[in-house]
């Protein structure tokens, strides 16, 4: 890696190619998704599958925050169904997925560029839900984004959020052992592209616009969210319905957690 690699300007970068690229995570809601929402009929993912109804409650006239959310998925969905919702991302092309549907559907979302490590635009307990679908991989200490979360929630407020299982970080991506339907473990959880990658692999994701990530042990994740003070409330898992890596066929990809500040 170069000497002056920023780590966040990398990965803005890199997802504003994914964004371009028609990522899953890029491809905003249909109008009829907000007319439906509009209607009282919705569901917002953070893992393939939508969320159980209780986990979100009413939702009418709450303050959200989609964090790390952009894409025109989830932000539109919830404002269409009575939010007042702000985004942060640290992509200016998922930011403008949100701005199309908001633009198309007539529905008020406020969009913020920014680290979802620093959300000191924001005032203390700013909001009742927190919605941070998988993303704290982009980043290398996740206990700031848990403490931030707890600062600008109000009381009783809700976070959820999802995250890989870490176990999905562990073995050599080399697709001939996926060939032979080989798991070979080569990384240590956690696991960081930083780290843990070749020189040569390093620069290889780099030329392949693709974003460097941090694999979570679940000290840091759900550990992180109960020393943030939240309480774990809810708790789900969830198989890749596309598995990517051989592990994925034989354990779920997908956690996701329901956590209260008291």
């Amino acid at each position: 890696m170069p000497e002056t690699f920023d780590l966040l300007d990398h990965n803005a970068a890199a997802w504003n190619h994914q964004a371009r690229q028609d990522s899953p995570w890029s491809r905003p809601v249909t109008s009829e998704a907000i007319e439906a929402a509009r209607r009282g009929e919705w569901g917002v993912c953070v893992t393939p599958s939508p969320l159980p109804a209780d986990w979100l409650g009413d939702v009418v006239g709450k303050d959200v925050l989609c964090l790390a959310s952009a894409g025109g998925q989830q932000a539109p969905v919830l404002a269409a169904a009575g939010a007042r919702v702000t985004v942060l991302d640290l992509s200016g092309e998922q930011l403008a997925r949100d701005a199309m549907v908001a633009r198309r559907d007539d529905l008020e979302l406020t969009l913020e560029q920014g680290d979802m490590r620093d959300l000191s635009r924001f005032q203390d307990e700013a909001f009742d839900l927190i919605l941070h679908p998988i993303s704290n991989q982009y980043v290398p200490d996740i206990q700031p984004v848990w403490n931030e979360c707890w600062r600008v929630l109000r009381k009783n407020g809700v976070l959820i959020s999802s995250f890989f299982n870490p176990a999905v970080f562990i073995a050599d991506r080399d697709p001939a052992f996926a060939r032979q339907g080989l798991i070979r473990p080569r990384f240590a959880v956690p696991y960081s592209d930083l780290e843990q990658l070749s020189k040569t692999e390093r620069a290889a994701k780099v030329a392949r616009n693709e974003p460097m990530i941090f694999g979570h042990g679940l000290g840091s994740q759900i550990g992180g969210q109960l020393a943030a003070g939240f309480t774990i409330a809810g708790f789900l898992e969830e198989m890749h319905p596309s598995p990517r890596f051989e592990i994925e066929k034989y354990l779920p990809a997908f956690i996701a957690t329901r956590s209260v500040k008291g």
